[in-house]
C-alpha cells in the first residue's frame, strides 16, 4: 500500500494524493474518511442530546426558569447558527482540515469548562465557546464526503454519516440520565473530553487536506450582523413571556431584523460572497433546504419539550427519561444508511415527501400524550414513528441540498447546517414562547377550579415562567400540595398538546415543498 503525506503526517491508507471524488465505501481509505467525520459529528450530536436531558436538572440546580434554560440553549446555537457560513467558506478557503481542528479545539475547550460554571450566566458563556467551535467543525464533515467520495457513492455515505453519526450518540440520552441522575449534570458536559482525544487521533492520520481557494479571502467580518442579528431577534422572544412587548422589546426584535437584511444586502456586493448566487438557483438545492427548515423546527420542538414532559410532568427519572428517547435515535441511526441507498436508485422526491409525513404523523401523536398515561402508549407509537420518517427523509434531503458545485461544497454545507441550526434556534425561542403564554393562560384556569386560596393559587402563578419545574412551598398542607401539582402538570400537557399539533402543521409542510420543489436527476444528466 502506497503511503502519501497529509500535511507532512503519513497517510497510509490514502492511495492517490491529491484525487478527490474516488473514495469508495467498500475500500479502506473511504471507510476510514467516513469513520472520521461519523465519529466528528457523533461529538456533537452526542452533547447536544445529553444536555437536553439534563436541562431538568440544571434548572433545578440554579433554580432557574424557563428563559435561563433557552439561554443556555441559545448561548450555544446562536454562534453556531449564525457562524457556520462562516465556517464553510474559510474551509474552502483556508483547508477544510485546519478549521476543522481550530474548530474541535474551542468545542473541546467550551464544553469542558461548561462543566465547571456556578451560574447560569456562566454556563452560557462557556457554551457560547463551544457553540463556536461547532460553526467551524460541523460544516467541514458533510464537505470532506461530499467532495471524497465518487458521485455514485455519496447518497450512501451520506446515509451512513447520517445514521451513524448518531450512533456515538445513541446512548447519550440514556448515559447522561444515569450521569444526572447519579453524579451531577455537571459530568454530561465531562463527556467530550474522550470523543476529542479520539477524534484528533483519527483526524490526523485519515483526512486530508484540500487544495485552498486562495482567490479572494472570505469576509468573515460580515458574520457580525449575522451574530448581532439573530441574538437581537431571540433576545426579544425569550423576554416575551416574562415582560410583554415593551419599547426595548420592540426595538431590539426591529435592530436584529435590520441587522440580518444588512448582512444580505453587504455579502451580495462582496466579489467573493458567502452565498454565492448560484447557489439558489437550483429547485432542488431551494427546495431542500426550505424543507430542512421546518423540519428541523419541528423536529427540535419535540425533543426539547418531549423532554421536559417525561421528566417533569410524567415522573420518569433523568436515566428512565433518556431511554424513553432512545426508539426514535435509534431507528434513525440504523436506517438512514439504507434508506440513502435506496434514494441514490430512486431519486429523492418520493422519500422527501413521505418522510415528513411521517414524522408530522408521529408529531401529532405525541399531542395527545396527557398526563399519566402508558409511557408504551402515550408516547412510544409517537417517537417509533417520528424515527422512521427522519431515516427515510436524512440521506436524500441532505444529499439534494449538496447538489453543487464541488468548489461550493464547503458553503452549501455549512448553509445547510445553518438553516437546520436557525431552525433549532428559533424552535426554542418561538415555542419557549407558545409554551409560556399557553401554560400560564391554562394553569390559571385550572387553579380556579382547586380550592386554593387566591394567595396559595398567587404563589404558583408567580413561578408560571418555570413551566413543570414549578416547585410547590413547603407551607401547602397535603391536599393542596397535590391540588396545586396537579394542576401544573395538567396545564403543561395542554399546552404541550397545541405546541405539538403547531409542530406536525410544520413537518406537513416540509411535505408540501418537497412536492413543489424536488425532482429526481434525470438519467445520465
Amino acid at each position: 500500500m502506497e503511503c502519501v503525506t497529509l500535511n507532512g503526517a503519513p497517510n497510509p491508507i490514502s492511495k492517490s494524493p491529491g484525487v478527490l471524488g474516488q473514495y469508495k465505501l467498500d475500500e479502506p481509505a473511504g471507510r476510514w474518511l467516513l469513520a472520521t467525520t461519523i465519529v466528528s459529528s457523533g461529538l456533537a450530536f452526542l452533547v447536544s442530546t445529553a444536555v437536553g436531558i439534563a436541562l431538568p436538572s440544571i434548572q433545578s440546580y440554579f433554580n432557574a426558569p424557563l428563559s435561563g434554560l433557552q439561554w443556555i440553549s441559545v448561548a450555544y446555537l446562536l454562534p453556531f447558527s449564525a457562524l457556520l457560513l462562516i465556517g464553510g467558506a474559510l474551509g474552502d478557503h483556508y483547508g477544510r482540515r485546519r478549521i476543522f481542528f481550530i474548530g474541535l479545539a474551542l468545542f473541546v475547550l467550551g464544553s469542558v469548562t461548561s462543566a465547571f460554571a456556578v451560574n447560569v450566566a456562566m454556563l452560557a458563556t462557556f457554551q457560547a465557546v463551544a457553540g463556536i467551535g461547532s460553526a467551524l467543525l460541523v460544516p467541514q464533515n458533510l464537505a470532506f464526503i461530499n467532495t471524497s467520495f465518487a458521485a455514485g457513492e455519496r447518497g450512501r455515505a451520506i446515509g451512513w454519516w447520517a445514521g451513524l453519526s448518531g450512533a456515538i450518540g445513541v446512548a447519550a440520552p440514556w448515559i447522561g440520565g444515569i450521569i444526572t441522575q447519579y453524579f451531577s449534570w455537571r459530568g454530561v458536559f465531562l463527556l467530550v473530553l474522550p470523543f476529542g482525544v479520539l477524534l484528533v487521533f483519527m483526524a490526523r492520520r485519515f483526512i486530508r487536506e484540500n487544495a485552498p481557494v486562495r482567490s479572494q479571502r472570505p469576509n468573515w467580518i460580515l458574520g457580525a450582523p449575522l451574530l448581532l442579528g439573530f441574538g437581537s431577534i431571540i433576545f426579544a422572544l425569550i423576554r416575551l413571556p416574562e415582560y410583554s412587548i415593551g419599547l426595548l422589546e420592540s426595538g431590539v426584535f426591529v435592530i436584529g431584523v435590520a441587522l440580518i437584511l444588512m448582512f444580505f444586502v453587504l455579502d451580495r456586493r462582496q466579489k467573493k460572497p458567502m452565498l454565492p448566487r448560484k447557489l439558489f438557483r437550483s429547485p432542488l438545492v431551494a427546495g431542500a433546504n426550505g424543507a430542512t427548515l421546518l423540519l428541523y423546527f419541528a423536529l427540535n420542538g419535540i425533543i426539547y419539550f418531549t423532554v421536559l414532559n417525561l421528566q417533569q410532568v410524567q415522573g420518569m427519572s433523568p436515566s428512565i427519561g433518556g431511554l424513553a428517547i432512545l426508539p426514535s435515535t435509534l431507528l434513525i441511526t440504523f436506517l438512514s444508511g439504507p434508506f440513502g441507498s435506496l434514494a441514490d436508485k430512486l431519486g429523492p422526491r418520493i422519500q422527501m415527501i413521505f418522510g415528513p409525513i411521517m414524522v408530522a404523523g408521529g408529531i401529532f401523536l405525541l399531542a395527545f400524550s396527557g398526563v399519566g398515561n402508558s409511557y408504551s402508549i402515550a408516547f412510544l407509537p409517537g417517537l417509533i414513528t417520528i424515527g422512521f420518517g427522519m431515516a427515510v427523509v436524512i440521506a436524500p434531503l441532505t444529499k439534494s441540498a449538496l447538489s453543487v458545485d464541488e468548489s461550493l461544497s464547503g458553503v452549501a454545507s455549512g448553509f445547510n447546517n445553518a438553516v437546520a441550526r436557525i431552525a433549532t434556534l428559533f424552535s426554542v425561542a418561538l415555542l419557549g414562547l407558545m409554551m409560556s403564554v399557553l401554560f400560564s393562560a391554562s394553569l390559571a384556569g385550572n387553579l380556579e377550579k382547586t380550592d386554593l386560596s387566591p394567595a396559595q393559587r398567587q404563589e404558583i402563578m408567580d413561578q408560571s415562567s418555570k413551566l413543570g419545574g414549578i416547585s410547590v412551598p413547603d407551607s401547602f398542607d397535603g391536599g393542596s400540595r397535590f391540588a396545586a401539582q396537579n394542576a401544573v402538570r395538567e396545564s403543561f400537557a395542554s399546552a404541550f398538546k397545541w405546541t405539538m399539533v403547531a409542530n406536525a402543521a410544520l413537518a406537513a409542510g416540509a411535505a408540501v415543498v418537497s412536492l413543489a420543489a424536488i425532482r429526481n436527476p434525470r438519467k445520465g444528466g
